[in-house]
């Protein structure tokens, strides 16, 4: 793999006529990283910095990631969801039911649950959701019982597992959960967050070609034939899976198309009235106007444009947005910008802002450990509170 890239950035960069030095220059990326790469010296590179590379050399991103940039799961979290990962798998702990389950008293427990899950408590949530995955079996496979509203239940506890998989980087698991979820999914338009949590999947594994296609084929079967006549789960939908389309071409250095599918995402918001919408089968899908100016905040710091996401930062100051996860990941965008900008106290407020209002979710966060190295090696000592942050949140040596 190592070698794979090396000859295909070497390749690529005569083709362009340039020295190492001269793509050290265009693309901030260090001569000595970029000499390392071309030895075959290192199997593979952050998505970031082959963005960088790619801009540079004017190709797509995806022409120079050959290994998946993906983070091994932390053993704990391996750990922590082992009963999860079984119960997936039809296979729970012996326990007897006192009762039968029903698709009332599920649904009610989801309901419950929900909370834990927005809210990043993950330890709490962990051990309950073995035994919905239990019940929602029972109910399916009842004979009396495999209805629709069943199936539906048991796709959005699958949705919730598929999103923890996710964000602790089990991505086989993540796999798994998905494709049953989808399964039970009702219609085109449920299965809608199930396709965001596999293009989710695709980016944070690196596969930014594949999450560019998945993005797109769902982004046209969902695209309402009349906006004007759509409904707001219709048009959320929609914009949901636009929003992953730019998210993926912004990161495969393909600016052009990152913005044709935000300013139809933009449309598309701009139908939806009174507020955001918060879809009744996406976990962590609310989709507006405040939506689609966070994704805006967001590629332009991916290409590097933090005073734009600082002034759109500014803009939505003080909004109440519906859902945290999404929400304190626009914020962490605000605090790469600052740091960007060298204005590291305010960063460093963002990033405990964040840690005070959902601490389990930042930990999990590769992106936070990124701000955080990047303050630490510009600065010659540390506080205290730096020190402290990044211990939190597991910044490596």
């Amino acid at each position: 793999m190592g070698a794979q890239l090396g000859d295909r950035l070497r390749s690529i960069r005569k083709r362009r006529g340039l020295t190492q030095t001269e793509l050290a220059e265009r693309s901030g990326v260090s001569v000595q990283l970029i000499r390392l790469l071309e030895q075959g010296g290192q199997e593979s590179t952050r998505t970031e910095t082959a963005r960088r590379l790619a801009s540079a050399l004017r190709v797509e991103t995806s022409a120079l990631i050959v290994k998946p940039d993906a983070a091994d799961p932390d053993v704990t979290d391996v750990e922590l969801w082992a009963e999860v990962r079984q119960a997936l798998a039809g296979i729970y702990p012996v326990d007897e039911f006192s009762e039968p389950p029903t698709v009332a008293g599920v649904s009610a427990t989801f309901a419950e649950v929900k909370p834990l899950f927005r809210g990043g408590r993950f330890a709490e949530l962990a051990p309950q959701l073995v035994p919905m995955l239990r019940d929602a079996d029972y109910l399916v496979s009842a004979a009396d019982s495999g209805t629709t509203d069943a199936r539906r239940l048991r796709s959005r506890i699958r949705q919730m597992v598929a999103w923890q998989m996710c964000l602790t980087w089990q991505f086989d698991a993540a796999d798994h959960a998905i494709a049953l979820a989808l399964d039970d999914a009702p219609d085109l338009r449920a299965s809608a967050p199930l396709a965001d949590a596999d293009c989710w999947r695709w980016i944070r594994k690196g596969d930014l070609a594949k999450a560019r296609e998945v993005a797109t084929k769902w982004a046209d079967d969902l695209e309402p034939r009349r906006i004007s006549k759509a409904s707001r789960e219709d048009l959320a939908s929609w914009g949901l899976m636009l929003q992953r389309v730019s998210t993926a071409a912004i990161r495969d250095n393909r600016p052009g198309e990152a913005d044709d599918a935000l300013a139809f995402a933009r449309v598309a918001g701009m139908a939806i009235r009174h507020g955001e919408h918060d879809s009744k089968d996406g976990l962590l899908h609310a989709f507006g106007p405040v939506t689609v100016q966070m994704l805006a905040a967001e590629n332009a710091m991916v290409i590097d444009k933090p005073q734009v996401t600082l002034a759109i930062a500014t803009q939505l100051a003080g909004t109440k947005y519906p859902l945290p996860w999404p929400w304190q990941r626009h914020r962490l965008d605000v605090a790469a910008a600052h740091a960007a900008m060298r204005q590291y106290p305010e960063a460093l407020a963002v990033l405990q802002q964040i840690r005070r209002e959902l601490p389990e979710w930042l930990v999990k966060q590769r992106f936070a450990r990124d701000i955080l190295a990047g303050m630490i090696e510009k600065r010659r000592t540390l506080t205290a509170e730096v020190r402290d942050l990044a211990d939190f949140v597991q910044v490596p040596y």
